[in-house]
């Protein structure tokens, strides 16, 4: 665990001891598009159908209304905390360039999110940027969504299934209605099954993914990285392909391929926002 105790408190639970851990790196790094900044250390967000809000301050994380059991059960696991990430950025740190994007923003690591979620807003993704996906993602929560304490939660297949492109006109997401609604079609009819796609072998799972509408290798891998764990995939957009032909032309170093999807995300923040290519 990168943290050395958590305990209740009075804002809700109290998790001291935080290492690799940068809440506002991990939830605006472009893998998540339900949380927002609602203040210095405060972002407020709905996963797993909650909407909480969760506070940083140096190394010690503020999860306000959260009791014990939810924070076991839920955001133990949505912000991958059984993983050893100091582990993995010394390995990663073994070359210089992957050192560079580390030591930039050191406390990046990869959300545990829902799958389908994970899917749905990466099919948003295709072609936009950070804030038009956000928003189309809060129109079709907001208006398919059931409602919950502090905001609605993700409309499941099944509600989705039953629209039309022309139903999500309001959510103005384009040509991309289209594909939402064949993948919660899919989905709905056991076309693809996601429980299926944790375990099973990889070109089986992006091949899976790959018969829904619009779903193409970068989003399959994006929705495999981030909603199926599966940090074996490297999500490859004009980002990643910059930086791989300037400082990996031959691929990444054999030995960090089982974790390529978190070295792609200190990749991809460092040469988007760390204007190095």
């Amino acid at each position: 665990m990168d943290y050395k105790s958590g305990r209740e408190c009075s804002q809700g639970f109290l998790v001291e001891g935080v290492e690799h851990f940068d809440l506002e790196a991990i939830l605006d790094c472009g893998q998540a598009f339900r949380w927002n900044k609602i203040g210095e250390n405060t972002f407020r967000g709905v996963a797993c159908g909650l909407c909480r809000e969760v506070t940083q301050q140096g190394d010690t994380l503020i999860f306000h209304g959260v009791t014990p059991a939810e924070f076991d059960t839920v955001w133990f696991g949505y912000f991958d905390f059984g993983r050893d990430y100091g582990a993995i950025k010394a390995a990663l740190c073994a070359h210089s360039r992957l050192r560079e994007a580390v030591e930039y923003s050191p406390g990046i690591r990869v959300l545990r999110q829902d799958s389908w979620e994970a899917l749905c807003t990466f099919i948003l993704s295709a072609n936009n940027n950070i804030p038009r996906i956000k928003i189309a993602t809060q129109r079709l929560c907001e208006r398919f969504g059931q409602a919950i304490p502090g905001g609605y939660d993700f409309p499941p297949p099944a509600r989705l299934a039953t629209l039309t492109p022309e139903d999500l006109a309001p959510v103005r997401c384009g040509f991309r209605a289209k594909y939402i609604i064949d993948a919660a079609r899919a989905v709905s009819e056991g076309r693809v099954d996601l429980d299926a796609l944790h375990t099973m072998p990889l070109p089986e799972a992006q091949a899976a993914l790959q018969t829904i509408k619009g779903v193409g290798p970068k989003v399959a891998h994006c929705a495999l990285l981030f909603g199926f764990a599966r940090v074996e995939c490297l999500p490859v957009d004009v980002w990643i392909s910059r930086a791989l032909e300037a400082w990996f032309p031959q691929g990444l170093p054999e030995e960090i391929r089982e974790v390529a999807g978190i070295a792609q995300q200190y990749i991809f923040h460092y040469a988007r926002t760390g204007k190095v290519l």
